[in-house]
């Protein structure tokens, strides 16, 4: 078994996520998103939009300000290259992944691996199910709002029927989002989104396509806990421990350990601990860098913690809070909102972290906070005092 120091580790994890290099493309377009896509293999979804929903930050961490509708096309285009489902949570996928998750919508029909909640409906209400699936077929495109009983309420306590049933059948992989409207999925059958060769692409049997995603979490990660890899997509504890050991014996994962992680770890064929000493980006709370918390703090030896549902009077740190990577290190967070009435990136604390140095951070972020805002088509950028760095922000931004 090999040994890591964690500067080692540490550079593996960027390089693998891509965030060991400034960014490389004046202008990144379709291809670089869909490569972008291909090597994380999975995106978070989530409907917070008080910045941005969150699907669209890694690509601006990674590639820069890219134009937002390009991965708009790419997910709910006429030609997607992306597809939603359940990888991580609610993701952004690459198309030709989708045999690998046949085995989690088989499973769904069976009544495994979904919400309690909605596995009972699908045994109570199963030829409601049907009747739904039969409409969209007739009919086509569906949204939730289409079999509203009532006015919409918050809660999945008060979806309708109607909603139920299309989220079991996207669970199940029988329809998929075909668009969206504003954030509401639309719904149609996944025969007719996805591409023909998708879809008459052969089926993994599970261990295969198990081991296929625990490839690609290790590819994405670079080194990884077992607990990182199987969060990575999500997947089940004893048949990833089963799987990891045949890629062991196969050589496609090495074992090593790391200096400071009280598990074991494995590497990547072909990860690189690459320098990571030039990067200085914005990460989203929901970044498959940091999304895992014990995994950050192993890395960096910070705690993250998405302070959205603590009420407001015990935020440490904010409410919409993004992580302040520089090289190697979490050197700051940002609590931002887009003031789209007013035009504004409004940075509502920046906090320092207890490691960096002020002189060090401050030009970096301001510079990071203009690039972010005029991607998002906001003309300025203020900072509102919280923090101990958000006075050397401020005159940054207005020197």
């Amino acid at each position: 078994m090999a040994d890591l120091t964690a500067r080692q580790a540490r550079r593996i994890a960027l390089h693998a996520q891509g965030l060991s290099r400034p960014r490389r493309h004046a202008e990144p377009g379709a291809r670089h998103l869909k490569r972008l896509a291909d090597d994380l293999g999975v995106i978070q979804i989530d409907s917070v939009n008080v910045l941005a929903r969150t699907h669209y930050l890694p690509g601006f961490s990674r590639l820069g300000p890219y134009p937002r509708e390009t991965l708009e096309r790419e997910a709910w285009g006429k030609k997607p290259s992306l597809f939603e489902y359940w990888g991580h949570e609610c993701s952004l996928l690459p198309v030709d992944s989708q045999p690998l998750f046949r085995w989690r919508m088989e499973r769904a029909r069976a009544g495994d691996g979904t919400w309690p909640g909605l596995a009972r409906f699908a045994r109570e209400r199963g030829d409601y199910i049907e009747e739904v699936l039969r409409r969209i077929d007739r009919e086509g495109p569906v949204t939730g709002g289409d079999f509203a009983d009532a006015p919409r309420q918050a809660g999945w306590w008060s979806w309708s029927h109607g909603k139920h049933a299309l989220e079991w059948l996207f669970w199940a992989g029988l329809i998929t989002t075909r668009t969206r409207r504003g954030f509401e999925r639309v719904y149609d059958l996944t025969e007719r989104v996805l591409p023909a060769r998708v879809m008459n692409a052969p089926t993994p049997d599970e261990p295969e396509a198990h081991r296929e995603l625990l490839r690609r979490a290790a590819a994405a990660l670079g080194v990884a806990t077992e607990g990182d890899l199987r969060d990575y997509f999500r997947m089940p504890v004893a048949e990833t421990k089963a799987r990891l050991a045949e890629l062991v014996e196969a050589g496609e994962l090495a074992p090593v350990t790391v200096q400071g992680w009280k598990q074991a770890a494995f590497l990547a064929t072909g990860a690189k601990a690459a320098r990571a000493d030039s990067a200085a980006v914005l990460l989203s709370p929901f970044d498959n860098l940091i999304w895992r918390r014990e995994r950050a703090e192993r890395l960096f030896g910070v705690k993250i913690r998405i302070e959205i549902y603590t009420p407001a009077a015990k935020r440490q740190h904010g409410y919409y809070v993004l992580p302040f990577l520089q090289g190697e290190a979490i050197t700051a967070r940002a609590d931002l909102k887009a003031d789209r009435a007013a035009g504004v990136l409004r940075a509502q604390s920046v906090h320092l972290e207890p490691h960096a140095q002020v002189a060090d951070v401050a030009g970096p972020l301001a510079a990071e906070l203009r690039l972010m805002a005029g991607w998002l088509g906001l003309a300025d950028v203020a900072v509102h005092g919280r923090g101990a760095l958000a006075a050397a922000v401020e005159q940054e931004l207005r020197s």
